[in-house]
């Protein structure tokens, strides 16, 4: 009797596979799921830097010069701040899957100096993997 329970996975190594997934803007920015290219991790990352900028820009522009804001710009900068942290640690953990590595590799960028260069080296500028990996199909560029 063969309990199928723990039998290890069968993998069909034989045929390639070219599946595909194209991921939308909302996935992009706000999944943890999927993968992302060296192309898409870096269009996203500068889209969201400078769509931050302008908002920056604007609640500074509402304060008038004033040394201290108001409680109304502190709330809308902490309103401000949720999402970017969503989408600041969304964006690189699908590009760590596509390096197929955790996305628990983004505590690397906690360790002073190697962090941050490993990071970058790692997203920034090693590509993915060729094919279907442990996170997902190749996404469609």
């Amino acid at each position: 009797m063969t309990n199928e329970v723990y039998a290890s996975p069968e993998a069909n190594l034989q045929e390639p596979q070219t599946e595909t997934q194209t991921l939308t803007i909302k996935e992009i920015l706000f999944s943890f799921k999927g993968r992302i290219g060296r192309k898409t991790y870096w269009l996203s990352l500068l889209g969201t830097i400078l769509i931050y900028a302008v908002f920056v820009g604007i609640l500074t522009a509402m304060t008038g010069g004033k040394s201290e804001p108001s409680g109304i710009i502190m709330v809308l900068f902490a309103l401000l701040y949720i999402p970017l942290i969503w989408i600041c640690l969304a964006i690189p953990i699908k590009r760590w899957h596509d390096r197929n590595k955790s996305g628990w590799w983004i505590l690397i960028g906690f360790v002073p100096i190697i962090g941050a260069i490993w990071s970058f080296v790692e997203n920034g500028c090693l590509s993915g993997d060729e094919g279907p990996n442990n996170y997902g199909p190749v996404q469609k560029q």
